[in-house]
């Protein structure tokens, strides 16, 4: 570790402590996400230390909370808006909350008649009432700002995530998986009242200044932080590693569609793509190569990867050897579930964690 370093080592939360408090994160089904895995990564977080700590692609993010949890001061950055309204709910937020006086106006009475939601997805993944509601707490989140703005965005991006079947919005049947779960038996207004206590549980103030990017990693400052967490998409050895393709919904749920192009023509009406290398086998490589440059003079880069992806691990280890000298990778059998239906296909793989130093 260099002086550099050695000069922002201050003491940690305790990991027993830093993993209770994560324990109660909302979880959002999201492809690849790591709240199994945050025992193994709090282990190795603490071991690694230091002070300023990057989650550069957030997520659901509940790696940026640990880190928050553990005593780091995060940057979190994600290149879709509904993650960095939830690290910025959740992370950047050290004290505000909704009332009951909040959740009730959003539940209540629209505000105005706006009906983008109910109009543009008429007859996909909610019901009428359930679409309404989505346009109607907009009419009053839009009179929101700051943290309280963040935590309703959150709740209402969990209310949608939870109410669709298996949290993706690749299909538009989605009776076909209507198997009685109580998740999908809940009103979206039942769920917002329910997920908005979820977040606000999680509210806390640690006296550091953390910060929440959208935007693409390339164009983050590469220097200053003690510990670089890299969770790229893991390139399929067949398909794509396309989140857009499969949480369009929460994307434009976020902004309200405000920024985003409608492929009007697609049956999900899903939203034009955000190009990245890191989803595709023919451009990973070059990809993960040129973001271990960047993050060269960071004091440690920790990264997740799948042994069912491309490249394999092997390859990582060359690549991350180019910028730090000492290479160790961590194999951890885990088990991905592709949906939470009783059918669900299980299939047990090694998430590798490297760390690089």
């Amino acid at each position: 570790m260099t002086a550099l370093h050695q000069s922002r080592q201050h003491t940690l939360t305790p990991r027993a402590d830093a993993l209770t408090r994560t324990a109660s994160f909302p979880r959002l089904r999201y492809m690849g996400s790591k709240y199994r895995l945050t025992p193994h990564l709090a282990s190795i977080f603490e071991e690694v230390g230091g002070g300023r700590a990057l989650d550069a692609f957030s997520g659901s993010g509940v790696v940026s909370y640990l880190l928050k949890a553990q005593g780091f001061q995060v940057t979190s950055n994600d290149f879709l808006d509904f993650p960095a309204a939830i690290t910025s709910a959740t992370v950047v937020n050290q004290s505000a909350r909704l009332s009951d006086d909040d959740v009730q106006t959003i539940i209540g009475p629209s505000a105005d008649d706006r009906h983008f939601i109910s109009t543009t997805f008429d007859g996909l993944y909610f019901d009428a009432e359930d679409r309404a509601f989505l346009d109607s707490a907009w009419s009053h989140i839009d009179r929101l700002a700051g943290a309280k703005r963040d935590l309703a965005i959150s709740a209402l991006v969990l209310s949608a995530a939870r109410k669709q079947p298996r949290g993706v919005f690749t299909f538009t049947d989605s009776t076909r998986y209507a198997d009685g779960r109580r998740d999908l038996c809940l009103t979206m207004r039942q769920h917002f009242v329910e997920r908005t206590a979820e977040y606000n549980a999680t509210v806390f103030d640690d006296g550091q200044a953390h910060t929440a990017v959208v935007g693409d990693i390339a164009d983050l400052d590469g220097s200053g932080y003690d510990l670089v967490y890299l969770d790229p998409p893991y390139a399929p050895q067949s398909d794509d590693a396309d989140y857009m393709k499969r949480y369009h919904f929460l994307q434009g749920l976020a902004v309200y569609w405000r920024g985003q192009e409608i492929m009007a023509a697609t049956k999900t009406k899903k939203i034009k793509k955000k190009f990245t290398p890191f989803a595709y086998k023919r451009t990973i490589v070059d990809a993960l190569a040129r973001t271990f440059d960047q993050f060269a003079d960071a004091g440690t880069i920790v990264m997740s990867y799948s042994s069912n992806a491309v490249p394999d691990a092997e390859t990582i280890v060359s690549l991350l050897k180019r910028v730090k000298p000492a290479v160790a990778v961590y194999p951890i059998d885990h088990t991905y579930t592709f949906g939470t239906h009783s059918a669900a296909t299980r299939r047990s793989v090694s998430e590798y964690l490297f760390v690089a130093r």
